[in-house]
């Protein structure tokens, strides 16, 4: 008998330790997650240490500003494209809701833009993008649609709650990279 109770208690012990280093994991993920949230506006300012001349040469990389005239500008600009698109992919890829392949459209939409203002020989950075946008709103739009259809097929059929649609619709990888290979 007692080595019975001894091998459930190493058992239990055992259990408890990995569900609390698996809690300890989640609190970090999440507290580095708050802190890059939170010093978004540290990111975006970033650009004021930029100096205002043509070509800026660190130590990693030589930036020679062709469009802007000035790195500073150029900096500028693709910081305001930059933190929308973090900010976009980290409510994607932390988001529980069954819509959240509706945020893919801005995504795609801030990533033209952030390529765009990579590239310094476009002259007009903003325009036409939605060109570019259309073929995935095409599959995105009428995917969440027939899933919110069935959502309320479900609803009328059976006694179940919002909520629980929801969870049920959930694709719930274990894994960061099992959720970012998902969708590629």
């Amino acid at each position: 008998m007692d080595k019975l109770q001894h091998k459930s208690t190493k058992e239990q012990l055992k259990s408890l330790r990995e569900d609390k280093s698996f809690y300890n994991k989640k609190i970090l993920k999440g507290s580095l997650l708050a802190t890059l949230i939170a010093a978004t506006p540290f990111l975006f300012y970033l650009y004021e240490y930029v100096p205002d001349e043509k070509i800026w040469d660190t130590f990693l990389f030589t930036y020679n500003s062709n469009y802007y005239e000035n790195a500073k500008t150029g900096m500028w600009v693709l910081t305001m494209k930059f933190i929308p698109l973090l900010l976009s992919l980290i409510w994607f890829f932390t988001c529980r809701h069954w819509w959240y392949h509706a945020l893919l459209i801005p995504i795609i939409m801030f990533s033209f833009q952030t390529l765009s203002a990579l590239n310094d020989d476009v002259i007009f950075i903003d325009e036409l993008h939605i060109i570019w946008l259309l073929p995935f709103m095409a599959i995105v739009i009428p995917s969440i649609y027939l899933i919110r259809a069935k959502m309320f097929n479900k609803i009328n059929d059976h006694d179940k709650t919002m909520e629980e649609l929801e969870e049920e619709f959930m694709i719930k990888p274990k894994t960061f990279w099992g959720k970012v290979s998902q969708y590629f």
